[in-house]
């Protein structure tokens, strides 16, 4: 896990500029495994989600969502409650606190959550899709869901400036720039865990099973 670090533009491109001082890094985000009430979505929305991924026809795009919680009522509600690879749920207050930036990258859709229909959720439709895979450096996608357990990217090829994307080897996993990630970790604590999947600085350690449970 990463250490801590209204809607501004200017938020995101200190984020951004601070990125390009750096070296490029790729992550996935999840839950962390602290006290927070997560939420379930509805299998059959997933499978419609996980069908437009796969697709890209606008016929097949989700316009909504259906979860419920889980989790120790006396818990709190996580602000990055999905531990999905492919469907970033974010509260609005996340939303806000982040800025724009979510935006170049995709759009927000709407969660109906099962008793808290006071709760404003969404999910987070990543449509930009980026070929910057290096084929030949990575693992082999699985044949099933094109999972890449060992991604090396083309630097002059990633697309730095989104704050996240998907790969048309992978299509069902949102990939999050390191500015990104490091955002959300900063405004959420210790509720999102950082997995490492890429990084451009040769000795950085990499989680040795990112999309693993």
């Amino acid at each position: 896990m990463m250490d801590r670090a209204d809607v501004t533009t200017d938020t995101d491109g200190d984020a951004m500029a601070q990125q390009a001082e750096k070296a490029l890094s790729v992550y996935r985000l999840l839950p962390s495994m602290n006290e927070y009430q997560g939420l379930h979505l509805n299998s059959d929305d997933v499978q419609h989600l996980m069908r437009w991924q796969r697709s890209g026809a606008e016929a097949d795009r989700p316009t909504r969502l259906r979860a419920e919680w889980l989790g120790e009522r006396r818990w709190p509600k996580s602000e990055f409650p999905s531990g999905r690879a492919g469907a970033p749920l974010l509260s609005r207050g996340l939303v806000e606190g982040f800025g724009e930036g979510l935006q170049a990258a995709g759009s927000f859709i709407p969660v109906d959550i099962d008793g808290a229909k006071d709760d404003e959720y969404f999910l987070y439709l990543v449509e930009q899709v980026v070929d910057c895979l290096d084929l030949r450096r990575s693992s082999k996608p699985k044949k099933m869901g094109g999972e890449v357990k060992k991604a090396v990217y083309r630097p002059e090829a990633l697309p730095a400036h989104l704050p996240a994307f998907r790969l048309p080897q992978f299509p069902r996993a949102v990939q999050w720039n390191g500015w990104a990630a490091e955002r959300l970790v900063e405004l959420t604590g210790d509720q999102i865990e950082a997995r490492l999947t890429w990084s451009q600085d040769p000795s950085a350690k990499v989680h040795p099973d990112p999309w693993g449970l």
